[in-house]
């Protein structure tokens, strides 16, 4: 009886031992059928890539310069008797700014005058001498010695009264000088000098400063393989060159400046420790808002691009090594990636040079749901034409 007891125990947890079995084995099969079927399709928004004309947009960063700037200095030596501007203040060009004692230079010019007039008085009578002598050495009167010696002392009387008459000019010339004009048109600074003040001819120490700001120069730097680039892609006909390279600015608070300037050179020589070289653009400054020194950016209309590809910018991720990349939807509805290749921004979106071409679909919603090769649905499909080109 104790045999079949035990029998009979060890068939019911052999009997437990198989339902537990079943049970482990009944959901990972259920496991292995889900796992088996395809996840769904991650919807996504695209855009269809249509090529279109394009104006081609350069932003870079410049400084303003002034048009001109002129240092004032003395031309005689004197004492300072008057300051005749008010610092800060606009002068017109040729206006009196200082005045310098002139009484030594009157004085010189009346000096010079009265040499003039000996000089003058000797003349007529070394003149009559060489006449009388010249009749005299035809009859044989006198020596020739004393006919050279008359017409030699003619010829220097000739020469003094020719120097009195420089003496009087330079004289004249000092004498004006004492009036120190403005040499250009423009906003003078603070004056250097007061008055009582000794100062010299060219001296080193400039008595004030005029600057002219309207208009105003903006010195652009560009990097020389861009301005190599653009030639290539002028030359190759990507780019159609406009009549005359307008360019805006935008000042330091974020601003476009309301008056557009123009082009005007570009240095022919690379800076060597830079590798960039310097473009100039005139402004016009009616309101004097732009000051000379002052950091600002231009955008610069290089002219219009044919057939244009334009990504906008949340469609395009960058690698560590800085290489960009799109996501593509391919014709299996499937994700492809592709390495592209970007150089400019125009407005919201990428300038694509290499890597994109017509009627393809780049994903620009959804790239944090998909990954490469994965099957998407497409949601929105949307033309690039459509993209803004202005900020």
């Amino acid at each position: 009886m104790l045999r079949h007891f035990l029998t009979y125990k060890t068939l019911m947890w052999m009997s437990i031992v198989a339902l537990s079995l079943t049970a482990c084995q009944s959901p990972s099969s259920d496991e292995a059928q889900q796992n088996s079927t395809p996840p769904p399709a991650a919807k996504v928004d695209v855009l269809t890539l249509i090529p279109q004309t394009v104006t081609v947009i350069t932003e870079l960063p410049a400084r303003t310069v002034a048009f001109r700037q002129a240092e004032v200095r003395p031309q005689v030596n004197g004492i300072i008797e008057k300051r005749l501007f008010e610092e800060g203040a606009e002068v017109k060009a040729g206006q009196q700014l200082y005045q310098i004692d002139e009484a030594p230079f009157q004085a010189a010019l009346q000096m010079a005058k009265a040499e003039l007039a000996r000089a003058e008085a000797n003349i007529k009578s070394t003149k009559a001498r060489a006449d009388r002598f010249e009749g005299l050495i035809n009859n044989k009167a006198i020596s020739q010695q004393d006919y050279d010696d008359a017409l030699a002392s003619y010829l220097q009387a000739q020469a003094e009264v020719a120097v009195a008459q420089a003496n009087i000019k330079t004289a004249e010339i000092n004498l004006r000088y004492t009036k120190v004009d403005a040499p250009i048109e423009g906003r003078i600074s603070r004056s250097n000098i007061t008055e009582g003040a000794l100062v010299t001819a060219q001296q080193d120490n400039a008595l004030a400063t005029i600057t002219q700001i309207d208009p105003i120069y903006v010195d652009i730097s560009q990097a020389s393989k861009e301005i190599l680039r653009l030639r290539r892609q002028l030359m190759s006909g990507k780019i159609t060159e406009g009549d005359a390279a307008q360019v805006t600015l935008k000042l330091e608070d974020g601003s476009t400046y309301q008056h557009k300037g123009e082009l005007q050179f570009s240095e022919v020589n690379v800076n060597a420790d830079t590798g960039s070289l310097v473009m100039r653009a005139k402004f016009p400054n009616p309101e004097g808002l732009l000051l000379p020194g002052m950091y600002v950016k231009t955008e610069i209309n290089e002219g219009t691009m044919q057939d244009a590809i334009l990504v906008p910018h949340k469609a395009v991720m960058f690698s560590r090594e800085g290489n960009a990349n799109v996501m593509l939807v391919n014709s299996e509805n499937k994700v492809e990636q592709r390495l592209i290749e970007v150089k400019q921004s125009i407005g919201h979106n990428w300038l694509v040079y290499e890597g994109l071409s017509g009627g393809e679909k780049v994903i620009v919603e959804g790239l944090q749901k998909i990954g490469v090769d994965a099957p998407v649905e497409i949601e929105v499909d949307t033309e690039s034409t459509s993209l803004e080109t202005k900020e």
